[in-house]
């Protein structure tokens, strides 16, 4: 329900009953084509992401005000499902995205142990891994881990939102300026920090540190290009095994062989709780090190083209998108979005031939990348899309001097 979910209320409770029947074993589904799917015998354990704190749910009221869309999300869940679970030996198992900071992981903790109490389920049955994608839970992370107690199964490297919530919190330091997105990959120092703080953190407490997701999806059309994107693949899981991850994320179906290939290969017992990296010694000026690089007229252009088209996909209800051969949700679209604001209003974001970047730059170069978005798409598609809504409010995120949070906070007024 959370970066991948464009939360229409349509959307929202077709994700509820589709939990509900893919618990039960009754979920189908039949494309266009005519091909059906269903749910094999045996099935990976399911976990659920609920929205983040910072969102509500407009269409149901508490006392005359929208309610917590992470509590709407895990309650309507945890009430319809948590027995059936137990009966079948697993249990209500949750990824909680978005955390800031301890005092948000006991916030969880207190809704788990009421919902268990009320429902008369024994505390401790709920189980939470923590998405670690906000630069100051990392300073935290020992407090969240204490704070959801017998709850708590585990951290997750959340990479994208991680380096959206770096520029988020720091975008008004004139040292603090980020390069060219694609420059900022896990090998750079103040990534690859923050993977290995994650493995030590768990570790030491006897958990998992799973790694992060990689964005590649197969690309059929293209064979070369298909094999250099799997390389990357190959390469990020090596590497987060190597280091100690006790597992992986992909975007793709088709690339859970890959990982596991790698895991599997550096990784030969079912995890690797046992390896504490006791040596390990990061700072607070390592998990600061901003990535260095340059500032491209390509990654002004690149971050454009893919936030309006992720924005208007998620206006027309589609929050997982596929665009230049990556798998990009609300995360990867605020990278791109917050990065264009830091750089257009900051003095100290200087392009790669010394030329500044301001809104009046933003304004002469978006209008190009709408007209080749639409000579891309089509004009029946573009007229037909929400691509014009989502040039719209992108350049107003962008170019006025306050900032925004989250951009999905100003394009939820638009959903239905």
């Amino acid at each position: 329900f959370e970066d991948s979910h464009s939360p229409t209320w349509e959307a929202t409770i077709d994700g509820q009953i589709n939990l509900i029947d893919a618990i039960r074993g009754t979920i189908t589904f039949t494309n266009p084509n005519g091909k059906f799917y269903k749910l094999n015998e045996e099935t990976a354990t399911l976990m659920v992401r609920p929205r983040g704190w910072h969102l509500e749910e407009k269409h149901v009221l508490v006392d005359g005000n929208p309610m917590s869309a992470s509590l709407f999300d895990f309650g309507i869940f945890f009430f319809h499902n948590v027995r059936t679970l137990l009966e079948k030996g697993t249990g209500p198992y949750f990824y909680l995205p978005k955390l800031e900071s301890h005092l948000e992981a006991r916030l969880w903790n207190d809704a788990f142990v009421m919902a268990q109490e009320t429902l008369g389920i024994p505390n401790g049955t709920i189980r939470a891994t923590v998405l670690i994608e906000n630069i100051l839970a990392t300073f935290e992370m020992d407090e969240i881990l204490w704070e959801l107690k017998d709850h708590s199964s585990g951290l997750n490297c959340g990479r994208w939102d991680y380096i959206f919530s770096a520029i988020r919190k720091f975008r008004n330091y004139p040292d603090f300026i980020f390069p060219n997105r694609a420059q900022v990959t896990m090998t750079t120092h103040m990534m690859h920090s923050y993977s290995l703080l994650t493995i030590h953190t768990c570790h030491r407490r006897g958990i998992h540190a799973m790694g992060g997701m990689a964005a590649q999806i197969p690309i059929k059309s293209d064979p070369t290009a298909n094999e250099v994107a799997l390389g990357k693949v190959r390469a990020d899981k090596e590497r987060e095994a190597k280091d100690g991850h006790d597992g992986t994320w992909v975007a793709h179906p088709g690339l859970v062989q890959i990982a596991k290939e790698q895991f599997d290969k550096f990784m030969p017992t079912p995890n690797q709780i046992d390896r504490k990296l006791e040596d390990l010694n990061i700072s607070a000026a390592d998990l600061l090190t901003v990535p260095q690089g340059d500032i491209t007229m390509d990654g002004i252009r690149i971050n454009i083209d893919v936030g309006i088209q992720y924005m208007a996909a998620w206006l027309d209800g589609n929050g997982c998108v596929p665009i230049y051969n990556l798998m990009e949700d609300a995360a990867t679209a605020e990278i791109s979005r917050t990065q264009l604001w830091q750089w257009v209003n900051n003095d100290n974001a200087r392009l790669e031939d010394g030329r500044s970047i301001d809104a009046t730059l933003y304004r002469e170069v978006a209008p190009q990348v709408l007209d080749d978005i639409k000579a891309r798409v089509g004009e029946d598609n573009f007229n037909g899309g929400q691509y014009k809504l989502a040039a719209q409010l992108f350049e107003e995120l962008i170019t006025k001097k306050e900032f925004t949070d989250f951009l999905t906070l100003k394009a939820y007024e638009y959903l239905n």
